[in-house]
């Protein structure tokens, strides 16, 4: 296993780039934390570096066996000081285990195309860690993938990807394309689409969430506008006291997914 005790090394500098500037086709992940990295590896994912602080390496610790693990896989696997793993740890508090694993692209055309195609289409959720915990209920929830469009959130940055709880390296995802975009690929997919509403829309129980459907979640703010809502099936809105304005966007996803799944079960 190979020892980096300077900040000023190469890998050291991939981390940092990984972190500040996200692969925008999602090809390259930057994970931080031993469940991350677990995740990757066992969802099959193509791993180019891992690092491993040295205070975690030489006790007893999950960030070990883990590291140790991979290494016996014949993976790259680095030792770090734990100076120089804080320079390259995106969070303040490092975790004592990071890697920079590779995806496959998913096909967007072919995401819609399944017989059993159950979607999810989040549009302009800014947050990072909003846009990872719709796909960790996503995931939850038996949907078959998502599209993650106009200004989002990048679903692979790290901090999505934290937010997500590894959801986003196993539930297949397209992102980069504009709400549009999205809509015209379903369209062509014979894919239903089910946009949620604060007010005004039909019960989640009364919808026909059957067949290839895909559910439409706008931003946290101004939600989504009508251009958008005239290309739409139908809207859909929680059930909510009047005093209540809307709730969380990973709250409604929740819901509202579950709604569907009761319905197709």
């Amino acid at each position: 296993m190979k020892t980096i005790t300077s900040r000023h090394n190469p890998i050291v500098g991939r981390f940092r780039s990984a972190a500040d500037e996200p692969d925008p086709s999602g090809a390259q992940l930057l994970l931080d934390g031993v469940h991350l990295v677990r995740d990757a590896f066992e969802s099959g994912l193509a791993f180019e570096v891992i690092a491993i602080a040295s205070s975690r390496l030489k006790s007893d610790s999950e960030e070990g066996r883990l590291a140790t693990m991979l290494d016996s896989e014949g993976l790259d696997v680095v030792e770090t000081s734990d100076e120089v793993f804080a320079a390259l740890s995106p969070v303040k508090t490092p975790s004592g285990i990071a890697a920079i694993a590779s995806r496959r692209p998913i096909d967007a055309a072919a995401l819609s195309s399944a017989n059993n195609a159950f979607l999810l289409v989040v549009a302009d959720v800014q947050e990072p860690g909003n846009v990872g915990a719709v796909l960790r209920a996503a995931e939850a929830g038996g949907v078959t993938g998502a599209f993650i469009c106009g200004s989002s959130a990048h679903p692979f940055s790290w901090k999505a990807i934290r937010g997500s709880m590894g959801s986003a390296l196993r539930l297949p995802i397209v992102a980069g394309l504009s709400i549009d975009a999205a809509l015209e690929c379903l369209a062509r997919a014979g894919v239903r689409v089910v946009a949620a509403i604060p007010r005004g829309g039909e019960d989640p129980d009364t919808v026909e969430w059957r067949g290839k459907v895909a559910l439409l979640l706008g931003g946290e703010g101004s939600g989504l506008d009508m251009g958008v809502l005239t290309q739409c099936e139908t809207t859909v809105s929680i059930p909510m006291s009047p005093r209540v304005e809307s709730l969380n966007i990973a709250t409604a996803a929740a819901v509202l997914v579950y709604a569907a799944r009761r319905a197709r079960t």
